[in-house]
C-alpha cells in the first residue's frame, strides 16, 4: 500500500494561487494523500472562493494543466482553529478518494509561515495516521509525478528525514525551465543560505540525487517520526529561516536532507509577502539562527563579516540605489532586533 501523505497548504489572501496549486495536486498520479488548507485569517473572501471551487462553480485556469470539471464536487471538512483540540480521528474522511476531499482549517489570526503550518501539522499528527507530512506553498504548481519521485527516494534510508524537488520559477521572463532551487547550501560562518542552481537554465546539470544542507520550505516532505522526535517549526521565526532551522535541528539528530531532481514543481516565489516584511524577517531571523546554531568562533566571524562589510553594503543599497526609506528602516530594525532579542 502507498504511504499516506498529508499535504499542508498555508493560505493568506491568495485564493487564486491556492486553487491552482490544489487543482495541480488533484491531477497527480499519486493516490494516497489528504490536502489540508490552513487559512491564516484571510480577508479576501478566500474561504468562499475555495468552497465555490470545490462545488464546481469556479474554474481554474493554468498554463500547466487543463481544469478537470469531472472531478467536482469535492467534499469539504471545515474546522475553526479552536475546534481542533476537541477533534477525534474522522473515519469518514479515510474512505473518500484523495482527489475528492479537502480539509479547511480557519485560523483566528495570521500566525505566519511557522506557526500557521504548525497548526496544520498538529492537526495531522492527532487526526491522521500519515507516514509523511508535506509542506507546500500555495503559490506552487506540481508535476504529476512529483510525489511519487520523492517517496521512491524517501523509503531508501531511515536516516532521510527531509526531501525536496527541483523547483523552477513559475515564469522567468517567459521561461518555465529556469531553476529556482536544486538543493540548499549553508555557509555557517557568514550566516548565508543559498539555493543551488539559482536562475540557471536547466540543462540537466542538477540531475543527481544528493544530500544537501537543507530543503526549501516551498515544498518540504518530512517523515512523521522525525517531527515526533525533533518537534515542529520554531514559531519565533514567523517567516523565513524556519525550514532551515528544522533541517539543521534534524541533522543534529542524524536525519539528512535529500534533493530529488526527478520531482519537479514550479514556484511563483513570495507572492504573499511585501518587501518590507521580507527584508525584516530575512535579516532578523538569520541572526537568530546564528545565535542558535553557530559555535563561538563561527559566531565571532559572522559578526565581523556582518559589521565590517555586509551591513554597510546593504545600507548603501537601500539608501542610494533603492532610495527607499521604509526598507532602510526595516533593515536597521531587523539588525537591532536580531541581536537584542532572544530566539527560541
Amino acid at each position: 500500500m502507498e504511504p499516506k501523505v498529508s499535504i499542508i497548504i498555508l493560505n493568506w489572501n491568495g485564493w487564486k494561487d491556492t486553487l491552482e496549486c490544489v487543482e495541480s495536486l488533484y491531477q497527480t498520479d499519486y493516490s494516497n494523500y489528504d490536502v489540508i488548507i490552513v487559512d491564516n485569517y484571510s480577508k479576501d473572501d478566500s474561504i468562499n472562493k475555495i468552497k465555490a471551487y470545490c462545488e464546481g462553480k469556479l474554474d481554474v485556469n493554468s498554463q500547466f494543466f487543463c481544469y478537470d470539471e469531472k472531478s467536482k464536487p469535492i467534499k469539504i471538512f471545515e474546522y475553526l482553529q479552536e475546534e481542533l483540540k476537541f477533534l477525534t480521528p474522522n473515519k469518514e474522511i479515510s474512505h473518500i478518494p484523495s482527489n475528492k476531499k479537502l480539509t479547511i482549517i480557519k485560523n483566528n489570526a495570521n500566525y505566519g509561515f511557522a506557526e500557521g503550518n504548525n497548526i496544520g501539522i498538529r492537526y495531522v499528527l492527532k487526526s491522521f495516521s500519515s507516514d509523511y507530512i508535506l509542506l507546500l506553498n500555495n503559490d506552487t504548481v506540481v508535476d504529476k509525478k512529483f510525489l511519487n519521485e520523492l517517496l521512491k527516494v524517501a523509503k531508501n534510508d531511515e536516516k532521510i528525514g527531509f526531501l525536496g524537488p527541483k523547483t523552477y520559477y513559475y515564469n522567468y521572463n517567459g521561461d518555465k525551465n529556469v531553476i529556482n532551487f536544486a538543493g540548499g547550501k549553508l555557509n555557517i560562518k557568514k550566516g548565508k543560505a543559498s539555493h543551488l542552481g539559482l536562475k540557471e537554465i536547466d540543462n540537466n546539470q542538477h540531475n543527481e540525487i544528493k544530500k544537501v544542507d537543507y530543503i526549501e520550505g516551498s515544498c518540504l516532505l518530512i517523515k512523521r517520526n522525525v517531527l515526533e522526535e525533533i518537534g515542529l517549526l520554531d514559531l519565533n521565526y514567523f517567516a523565513y529561516w524556519e525550514e532551515i532551522d528544522l533541517c539543521i535541528r534534524g541533522l543534529k539528530e542524524g536525519y539528512i536532507s535529500i534533493y530529488v531532481p526527478k520531482s519537479k514543481i514550479w514556484h511563483k516565489v513570495s507572492q504573499s509577502v511585501n518587501n518590507e516584511i521580507k527584508t525584516y524577517y530575512l535579516n532578523r531571523n538569520r541572526i537568530w539562527f546564528m545565535k542558535k546554531y553557530s559555535n563561538r568562533n563561527e559566531y565571532l566571524f559572522f559578526r565581523l563579516y556582518l559589521f565590517m562589510y555586509e551591513f554597510w553594503r546593504e545600507l548603501c543599497v537601500y539608501i542610494i540605489y533603492f532610495q527607499d526609506l521604509k526598507k532602510t528602516k526595516c533593515f536597521l530594525k531587523s539588525i537591532k532586533d536580531g541581536f537584542k532579542l532572544k530566539s527560541g
